[in-house]
């Protein structure tokens, strides 16, 4: 079996507290180098693609630099999820390593930074973005697109990036972003998307006929090396097994992980957690 991707939470520690993110219940963590190490080698045969995030900041690792060698020393494509606060401080790490993509969630700062500070936090992202584009996909992400309350902190980071990219506000904001999203520059794009919802385990969810790609094209693996079917999985409520412990055939090849997917197969909800996620494939 391959993945098209894998998720690796490097941290689950966060320097910013949005009101939308998952509360997670698990201890905090940077998963050490060591450690990394060993989930590289163990799903180096299952993809090509790994996606540095679940939650977290992963530039908040202290040994950033000595995981993107590591990723990069087996041939491995590294994908990025960041809030975008530590790009000036790690961009030197960034810029020195081949990097596939990354996303920077723009939407994070509204909540996290004072508004004095908005413009500078745009000026350094935004820069960040323009030199490394030719090496590196960046995709600016928007998602707070339902919330009234966000519209004066929309406002100004269009006016920004229609100046970045000399781009006229009204193609920024009519534009369908859906997909890849609309290009701003070669290699930069905008995502604008209403804010993601969180599936709660707490609540009883009616979408019980849907299928999904977790274990069919995605796994995600938590810093204390718990794997779960998908990036949505927050709090392990399907852990599947231990990365550290176990070989991930085995844990691919465990009951659970063989009715969840045989499940998404026949269009059918096994997790109570799954009828609550908004990340589905409606029947």
């Amino acid at each position: 079996m391959r993945f098209k991707k894998i998720y690796i939470e490097i941290t689950n520690s966060c320097n910013f507290d949005c009101s939308f993110c998952f509360k997670t219940t698990r201890q905090k963590k940077f998963m050490s180098v060591e450690e990394f190490r060993l989930i590289v080698e163990k799903i180096r045969p299952f993809t090509n693609y790994i996606y540095l995030h679940v939650l977290g900041e992963p530039l908040l690792h202290p040994q950033l630099d000595e995981i993107l060698t590591i990723a990069e020393s087996t041939g491995l494509n590294i994908n990025i999820t960041t809030n975008g606060s530590l790009i000036e401080r790690k961009k030197d790490i960034l810029s020195n390593h081949s990097i596939r993509q990354i996303n920077i969630s723009l939407h994070d700062a509204e909540e996290n930074i004072d508004s004095t500070l908005w413009e500078n936090y745009f000026q350094q992202v935004l820069g960040f973005a323009t030199n490394i584009s030719p090496k590196t996909y960046v995709s600016l992400r928007l998602w707070n697109t339902s919330n009234a309350s966000s519209d004066e902190f929309n406002r100004l980071c269009i006016l920004k990036l229609s100046k970045q990219f000399n781009l006229s506000t009204d193609i920024l904001l009519s534009k369908n972003t859906n997909g890849n999203g609309l290009k701003l520059a070669e290699h930069i794009f905008l995502q604008r998307a209403p804010r993601f919802e969180w599936p709660d385990e707490t609540q009883t969810g009616a979408q019980i006929l849907k299928t999904c790609y977790a274990l069919r094209d995605h796994i995600a693996i938590l810093s204390n090396g718990q794997v779960v079917p998908c990036c949505l999985d927050a709090n392990a409520n399907m852990k599947l097994g231990d990365i550290f412990t176990e070989n991930l055939t085995d844990i691919l090849e465990t009951k659970r992980a063989i009715d969840i997917k045989k499940g998404f197969e026949q269009h059918k909800v096994v997790e109570p957690i799954c009828a609550t996620c908004g990340f589905f494939k409606l029947i």
